[in-house]
C-alpha cells in the first residue's frame, strides 16, 4: 500500500527580527523618478530637490568688515536653479510593488486620521 504525501504543517505564527547595519542613516527626499526595466520590474529613484548651490562665491565688506553685496559666484549659472540629488533607488516586482503601495495607502490613512497640521502648513500663524 502506497504512503499518502502528507501536506506540510506551518506554525502559526512567525517572528521576523530586524538587523540594522551601523551606517544606517534615513534619507530625506522630496521626489521620484523612474520607470518600467525591460525586466519588467519598477524602477524609482528617489531624490532631494533643492537650490542649487554655488560651488563659491565673493561678497564685498564694508570699511568695518560688515558682509556687502556679492561681487562674483562660481560657476556663473542663472540663480535660483535647482538641483536633483539622487542618493538611493529601489527596484520592484510588480507583486511586491503591490504589497508596498497597499502598506503605504494604509500609512497615509493613519495619519490622516490623526488630525495633525499638514507638515508643509506654516502651523505659526495659526
Amino acid at each position: 500500500m502506497a504512503k499518502k504525501d502528507k501536506a506540510p504543517e506551518f506554525p502559526e505564527k512567525i517572528k521576523f527580527k530586524y538587523i540594522f547595519d551601523d551606517s544606517y542613516n534615513p534619507i530625506y527626499v522630496n521626489g521620484a523618478y523612474g520607470g518600467i526595466s525591460p525586466n519588467r520590474e519598477i524602477i524609482v529613484n528617489f531624490y532631494l530637490e533643492r537650490v542649487g548651490l554655488p560651488y563659491s562665491q565673493t561678497l564685498e565688506l564694508d570699511k568695518k568688515g560688515k558682509l556687502g553685496p556679492e561681487v562674483e559666484r562660481h560657476p556663473e549659472e542663472e540663480y535660483p536653479y535647482f538641483v536633483r540629488v539622487v542618493e538611493n533607488g529601489i527596484i520592484l516586482t510588480l507583486e511586491n510593488a503591490k504589497k508596498i503601495h497597499s502598506w503605504l495607502g494604509e500609512k497615509i490613512k493613519e495619519l490622516e486620521n490623526l488630525n495633525v497640521p499638514n507638515q508643509s502648513e506654516d502651523i505659526s500663524t495659526k
